[in-house]
């Protein structure tokens, strides 16, 4: 398996197992929405928690130039750390939801 279908196949893995998940409030259905033709995946959380809307994304990975980009982390799970422990070098992982200039100071790689 190549490099591009290893990281899809660790971002698929990574999200569905999070998006499976109960979450404990309200009716809020948690699912993951993956677009392997231009690498956006993402977990999203609708419904309602009481008589508040819920709805947003809540995690969101992308691949870009070859490396795995975190655009965006509302859980308490260590995204960067599970794609370590997965086999991801740290190098072929982006902190997006940082600012580029401040990406060289993380541990992680940069663009």
């Amino acid at each position: 398996m190549d490099t591009l279908e290893s990281y899809r196949h660790i971002i698929e893995s990574l999200l569905t197992a999070y998006a499976a998940i109960p979450i404990a409030n309200g009716q809020i259905d948690c699912y993951t929405v993956f677009d392997t033709k231009q690498d956006h995946y993402m977990v999203m959380n609708v419904g309602w928690d009481g008589h508040r809307r819920v709805y947003g994304c809540v995690l969101h990975l992308d691949i870009k130039q070859g490396k795995i980009s975190i655009e965006q982390n509302m859980t308490e799970m260590r995204v960067a750390q599970e794609l370590v422990e997965r086999g991801v070098p740290k190098d072929d992982i982006v902190l997006g939801f940082q600012a580029p200039e401040m990406r060289v100071y993380t541990g992680y790689g940069v663009f």
